[in-house]
């Protein structure tokens, strides 16, 4: 009887795993089912649009950020337009550059040097390169306002070299960016050529970046170092440009 019992007992059990995988598997079926029959009915969709009207959706999405970036450089270029045309409406005035004439250019010469320069020069001063050497000194004039000016002179050096020198070189602020400063030189440079001039020298701040710049463009090499030349403590550089 016992072992009956036992034999029962262990059925039973067997049974009861038998009907919990039977229903496991009877669920995952269905879930399965369930979720085929999904795909099923969802098949070709995404988010309930189907391929052709999605691709068609991404289509005319591109096609408008498309418009709105040529809008934008249409609009990019009429700014760009009505800049242009203002400039053209409203040309800066032109500059013309003249020789040193008369006494009464030196009051004009004096006021534009004075702004610029780190060193106070006396009336002397500018008489003494000026009075000597009337040719190497140009006006850069603008609607009979004196913009910019050069002052130099040219004589021997040693006794055997024909050496020009740039001693004063300015350009009212609100004229710059526009070469001034550079024809001013030129012109200087080439009347120095026609006093057959054999190199052309100047002294600079170290610190004076543009003037270097404008200088080494045109062809000067920096030749010496002059420690505390000013009168502000500052050294300078001696540029040289050679003509033969």
């Amino acid at each position: 009887m016992e072992k009956l019992k036992v034999k029962s007992g262990v059925n039973n059990q067997e049974s009861s795993k038998k009907c919990s995988l039977t229903n496991d598997s009877e669920e995952i079926l269905s879930a399965d089912l369930d979720s085929r029959l999904t795909l099923k009915n969802t098949n070709g969709l995404l988010n309930g649009i189907s391929p052709e009207e999605y691709t068609s959706c991404k289509i005319d999405s591109e096609n408008e950020s498309i418009v709105k970036q040529k809008v934008q450089v249409e609009n990019q270029d009429i700014k760009t337009d009505e800049v242009v045309d203002a400039k053209l409406s409203n040309p800066l005035p032109p500059i013309e550059y003249v020789q040193y004439e008369s006494e009464l250019q030196m009051p004009m010469i004096m006021r534009i040097i004075q702004k610029d320069l780190s060193e106070p020069y006396s009336i002397y001063t500018y008489r003494y390169f000026i009075h000597n050497w009337p040719k190497l000194c140009f006006l850069a004039m603008c609607e009979g306002e004196c913009v910019g000016a050069i002052v130099c002179k040219l004589d021997l050096h040693r006794k055997v070299i024909r050496r020009g020198y740039i001693a004063m070189l300015a350009v009212d602020e609100k004229f710059r960016k526009r070469s001034i400063g550079s024809t001013l030189v030129r012109r200087a440079i080439e009347e120095m050529i026609a006093g057959d001039a054999d190199e052309v020298v100047l002294e600079t701040e170290v610190t004076n970046k543009p003037a270097l710049r404008l200088y080494e463009a045109l062809g000067f090499v920096r030749d010496k170092r002059l420690f505390r030349y000013y009168l502000n403590g500052v050294d300078a550089l001696r540029l040289k440009l050679w003509l033969r």
